[in-house]
């Protein structure tokens, strides 16, 4: 796994620590931050803290476009990846749209439901499409 594989898994994980627990998760990354074990990655930080400051408008669009699927209905990692996932591909366009959307997919495959991976390509996807569109 890349750097910035590893950087998306940590940041996924420490979103659903912090929904589990019902904390905000920048004090989360903060307790990560300090405990340095294992080391919290730049990118991971820049993800969390993208997820945060945009997470109103991410949970619109997720809601918007999430055909027939609440946010509370969906499992909490699918929840998360597609927070991680629409952050990197909506406000980071430095980042390759087609690599932001397979790694978040491949972490669906991995952690997820057997009917993730598929969805989040969807979402992502349709995102990736109204991107020029869309009000961010």
């Amino acid at each position: 796994m890349s750097a910035r594989g590893k950087a998306r898994r940590r940041a996924l994980d420490i979103l659903f620590e912090a929904e589990a627990r019902s904390e905000n998760p920048l004090s989360v990354l903060a307790e990560r931050l300090e405990r340095a074990e294992p080391p919290v990655n730049e990118y991971t930080t820049t993800i969390v803290e993208g997820v945060c400051r945009h997470r109103i408008r991410i949970d619109e669009l997720i809601t918007t476009y999430a055909e027939g699927w609440t946010l509370d209905r969906m499992p909490a990692v699918d929840r998360n990846l597609l927070r991680g996932g629409t952050y990197e591909l909506l406000w980071m366009p430095d980042v390759p749209e087609g690599v932001v959307i397979s790694e978040w997919v491949s972490l669906a495959s991995e952690l997820s439901t057997d009917e993730s991976p598929q969805f989040v390509n969807g979402l992502m996807a349709r995102f990736k499409q109204l991107k020029p569109s869309l009000a961010l």
